[in-house]
């Protein structure tokens, strides 16, 4: 309330003082109106704009300024009397255009400068360039992109787009209470994130008001920056490879990092459920890929030995079929391959 009343003040005291003190007529008093509401204008627009924005806009401004002096200076260089004529007589038109371009290409390209790393220092030193990973809702709920960061062998920068961020503040509001917990996981893993060391993240700004849905959102802001998308989406991910755009998909690195089984060999097993043929028993290693284990149903709830006779490769990942070895056949292992996990 107050910043209007000053406002308003400012407005007034404009065409009173070009009345008393410049000259007491009408269009006195409209061109010192005129300079009051320009005041007052401006400053309500830069009190809309955000800190870095102005900067950014001073910037380009100053750049397009002096890239209208070295033309002007490159064309005083060559002697032409057409050419001098012509800057001499645009000169004043030809900066402020310089400065309007300037600014408006800054402002524009400013969410994408903020992509930049900041230690370009250290960034030249190890000689290697950071590529740019889109990360999607379902990666950032699934929360293993976490745990991949930690481990150091991704040399990248994870870039959270802002809507990304909405839609996961949305469903935080949602009334279903699964979608609730899974979207306030999902900002715990944004927060780890951006506290993380071993990986780089940055918000993206820029939206996309014209499209409808994070995901065509997504497309096209990989276009636009040539990134790749991390996922755990099926439809997204078909859709972006539609499109021509790279697609890292997380459970698609989970499958492939599974354990590799040779029929023949040994594992050690605890058997939890029974399989859904008969006389079948179902097991999980750590790394959560299912074990059926042939005529092991009177083992539930027991660490048996199998011996390894098919693996199947489905939808949602490998499977391992085995069956289960007498007492006899376990004296005869002297090294069996162990691995597994109890309960």
């Amino acid at each position: 309330m107050l910043i209007w009343i000053v406002r308003i003040l400012v407005i007034l005291a404009g065409p009173l003082i070009a009345f008393f003190q410049v000259e007491q007529s009408l269009s006195s008093i409209l061109i010192g109106l005129s300079i009051s509401m320009a005041i007052v204008g401006v400053e309500y627009l830069f009190q809309k704009t955000p800190l870095d924005t102005l900067v950014i806009a001073i910037v380009g401004i100053v750049l397009g300024i002096i890239a209208a002096n070295i033309i002007d200076f490159g064309a005083a260089m060559l002697r032409n009397q057409d050419i001098d004529k012509f800057f001499e007589k645009y000169s004043l038109l030809i900066k402020i255009l310089f400065a309007y371009f300037g600014m408006v290409v800054a402002v524009k390209k400013k969410d994408e400068v903020d992509l930049l790393d900041k230690d370009i220092f250290k960034m030249s030193k190890i000689g290697k360039v950071r590529e740019m990973l889109l990360l999607d809702t379902s990666a950032i709920i699934d929360g293993r992109i976490y745990d991949i960061s930690e481990t150091k062998f991704l040399f990248a920068t994870f870039i959270i787009p802002k809507f990304v961020l909405n839609e996961l503040q949305a469903l935080a509001d949602s009334n279903d209470a699964i979608k609730r917990t899974r979207s306030k996981r999902g900002l715990d893993i944004v927060a780890k994130l951006k506290k993380s060391e071993n990986i780089m993240t940055k918000i993206y700004d820029k939206d996309y008001d014209s499209l409808k849905g994070v995901d065509a959102k997504l497309t096209e802001l990989a276009k636009d920056l040539n990134a790749k998308i991390v996922t755990t989406d099926f439809n997204l991910n078909k859709m972006a490879s539609i499109q021509g755009i790279t697609v890292l998909n997380i459970n698609d690195l989970a499958n492939s990092l599974t354990p590799i089984f040779l029929p023949g060999e040994s594992i050690m097993i605890f058997l939890v459920k029974e399989g859904s043929q008969q006389n079948q028993a179902v097991g999980y290693l750590e790394d959560g890929t299912m074990v059926v284990a042939e005529d092991g149903r009177k083992y539930l709830g027991k660490r048996v030995e199998l011996n390894v006779t098919s693996i199947i490769q489905t939808s949602s990942g490998k499977m391992v079929f085995g069956r289960v070895e007498a007492p006899e056949q376990n004296q005869n292992k002297t090294n069996p391959r162990k691995s597994g996990r109890e309960s």
